[in-house]
C-alpha cells in the first residue's frame, strides 16, 4: 500500500509539537502543583528540569536507536512511553510521583523526538520537499511552545492542572494507532549495533548530580556533605563520559566534532540562551500568577506577544544571516535579549501589563530566536553531511541541558533572595518581587555570556542553499 508523505507528515509534526507543546504547557499550571501537592519553591523547578534534562541527556541515544532498531518502532515505543507517563503525571498525589513521571516522560521524548526526524528526512528527497516538510516541522513546533501557555491556562482554569499532562493521552492513541497505516517501515541499519547506552547513564546521571547539588546548596550550604558529594559524584561521573566517549567506536558525542569552533561555540551560546529562556519562562509564568493575581489562563495569553515576536525573528533571521552572517545577527540578538530582561526585572506588582511586562517580553522573544537560528545554522554548516545529523542532535543537548541546569542556578538564587527578604520583614509580595527581580538578572547574565561566546566565535558567512541544508539537518 502506498503511503502518503503528507499523511506521514502530519503525523510526525503533530508528534512534535507535544514533545515540544510539554515544555511549556507545564509552566502556568506551577502554581496550582506546587499548592496541591505541596512542592517547595526549590523543589518545583524539577518539574521543568527532569523532563528537559533526561530528554536532552538520552535524546543522541535515542537516535542511535531509531538508526539501529528501526526509526518506526523507535518512534511507536517513544509515543506509547510518553503517553503513558503523561496519564501518570496527571495522577500523581505527591511531588515524587510527579518528578518521576516527568522524568520517563523525557525518555519518551527522547526516544520519538528523533525518530520522528530520522523518518521525515528518508521520506522526503533532499531539495524543496525536505525544505518544505523541515518548515512545517519547525513551525508546527514553534506553535507548540507558544499555544502551550495559552492551552496550559485554559486547561488549569477550566478544568485543573492534572489536564496539562493527560491532554496528550487521546492524541498519542491516535497516533500510535495511525502510524502503522501511515508512517513507511524504515528498515534498521545493518552492521554491529552499538548504543553507548553507558555514555547516556553516565552523563545524564552526572549532570542531574550537579543540578541536584546546585539546588540543595541553598538550604544546606555549600559546605554540606550532602552537597558535596552530589556535587563531587556529578563531576566524577561526567570525566567518566568524557573517557568513555574518547575510547569507543560510537560513541553518543564524537569528539572531532567539538573540535570544530563554530559547533563548540553554538554550543555554548545555545545552552546559555537555553538557561535564559527557561528561567524567564519559569519566573514569569510564577510571577503572573503568584505576585500579580493573574488567572493561568491570562497569563498565558500574557505570553502571546512573545510568540509573536519570536515568529517575527524567524522570518527575518535568514535574511539578514545571508546578507551579514550569523555573528553580527547573535549579536544583535543577545543584546535584544538583555534589554527585554532588564525590562522585565523593573517589573511590581501593581503596574499595568503594556508598559511594564509586554515591552520586556516582546524584546525577549525578538533576540532569542536572533541568537538560536544563527546558532542552528552555524551548528551544523562547517560539518559534513554525514556528521550533520550527529551535530544537530549534539546542539539540541546543549539546549536542553543548558536550559535545565541554568534553570536550577537561577531558581537557587531567586528563592534564597525571596527568604531572605521574607526573614527581613518584607511581605510576601515584596519577597517574591525581589526573588523575581533577582532571577530576571541572572538569566540576563547568562544571556551577557552568550554575547562574549559570540564575540568569540568564527563569523559564518553562509549562502543560501547551506542555511536549507543547515535547517534541513536541524
Amino acid at each position: 500500500m502506498r503511503r502518503s508523505p503528507r499523511a506521514t507528515l502530519t503525523v510526525l509534526a503533530l508528534a512534535q509539537f507535544i514533545v515540544v507543546l510539554d515544555v511549556t504547557i507545564v509552566n502556568v499550571a506551577l502554581p496550582h502543583i506546587q499548592s496541591d501537592l505541596g512542592f517547595s519553591a526549590d523543589g518545583l523547578q524539577w518539574v521543568i528540569s527532569a523532563y528537559t534534562l533526561v530528554f536532552g541527556g538520552f535524546l543522541l541515544l535515542g537516535g542511535r536507536a531509531a538508526d539501529l532498531l528501526g526509526s518506526r518502532r523507535v518512534f511507536v515505543t517513544g509515543l506509547v512511553l510518553f503517553g503513558v507517563t503523561s496519564l501518570a503525571g496527571g495522577l500523581a498525589g505527591s511531588p515524587g510521583l510527579l518528578i518521576a513521571a516527568r522524568t520517563l516522560q523525557g525518555l519518551g521524548g527522547a526516544m520519538l523526538s528523533p525518530a520522528a526526524l530520522g523518518i521525515l528526512t528518508v521520506t522526503f528527497p533532499h531539495g524543496r520537499e525536505r525544505n518544505i516538510a523541515m518548515g512545517v516541522w519547525g513551525g508546527l513546533a514553534g506553535l507548540g511552545g507558544t499555544l502551550g501557555v495559552v492551552a496550559g491556562g485554559f486547561l488549569v482554569d477550566a478544568l485543573s492542572w492534572r489536564w496539562v499532562f493527560i491532554v496528550n493521552v487521546p492524541i498519542v492513541i491516535a497516533l500510535v494507532v495511525a502510524t502503522p497505516l501511515i508512517v513507511p517501515h524504515i528498515a534498521p541499519h545493518k552492521g554491529r549495533r552499538s548504543f553507548d547506552a553507558l555514555g547516556a547513564v553516565l552523563a545524564t546521571g552526572g549532570l542531574l548530580g550537579v543540578v541536584y547539588a546546585v539546588v540543595r546548596a541553598e538550604p544546606l550550604g555549600w559546605s554540606s556533605g550532602e552537597v558535596l558529594g552530589c556535587l563531587v559524584g556529578g563531576v566524577l561521573l561526567l570525566a567518566a563520559f568524557l573517557a568513555v566517549e574518547t575510547r569507543i567506536a560510537s560513541p553518543l558525542v564524537p569528539m572531532r566534532l567539538l573540535r570544530s569552533r563554530a559547533l563548540s561555540s553554538a554550543g555554548a551560546a545555545i545552552s546559555l540562551t537555553g538557561a535564559a529562556f527557561l528561567s524567564m519562562f519559569f519566573l514569569t509564568a510564577i510571577f503572573l500568577q503568584q505576585v500579580r493575581g493573574d488567572s493561568a489562563l491570562r497569563a498565558g495569553v500574557e505570553f502571546l506577544p512573545m510568540g509573536g515576536a519570536a515568529i517575527g525573528a524567524a522570518v527575518l533571521a535568514t535574511p539578514l544571516i545571508t546578507r551579514f552572517g550569523t555573528r553580527p545577527v547573535q549579536i544583535v540578538g543577545t543584546l535584544l535579549s538583555v534589554a527585554g530582561l532588564l525590562l522585565l526585572s523593573r517589573a511590581d506588582a501593581t503596574g499595568s501589563y503594556a508598559s511594564q511586562i509586554m515591552p520586556g517580553i516582546v524584546l525577549f522573544g525578538l533576540g532569542i530566536i536572533a541568537v538560536s537560528v544563527p546558532a542552528q545554522i552555524a551548528a551544523v554548516v562547517d560539518v559534513t553531511d554525514t556528521d550533520a545529523g550527529a551535530a544537530s542532535g549534539v546542539f539540541t543537548a546543549f539546549q536542553q541541558v543548558g536550559g535545565a541546569v541554568g534553570l536550577a542556578v537561577v531558581t537557587t538564587l531567586s528563592t534564597s533572595r525571596t527568604t531572605h527578604a521574607l526573614a527581613g520583614g518584607a511581605s510576601q509580595s515584596d519577597a517574591m518581587v525581589d526573588g523575581f527581580h533577582r532571577g530576571l538578572l541572572v538569566a540576563a547574565a547568562f544571556t551577557a555570556g552568550t554575547f562574549v561566546v559570540t564575540l568569540l566565535s568564527p563569523r559564518l558567512a553562509p549562502s543560501a542553499d547551506q542555511i536549507a541544508g543547515a535547517a534541513a539537518a536541524a
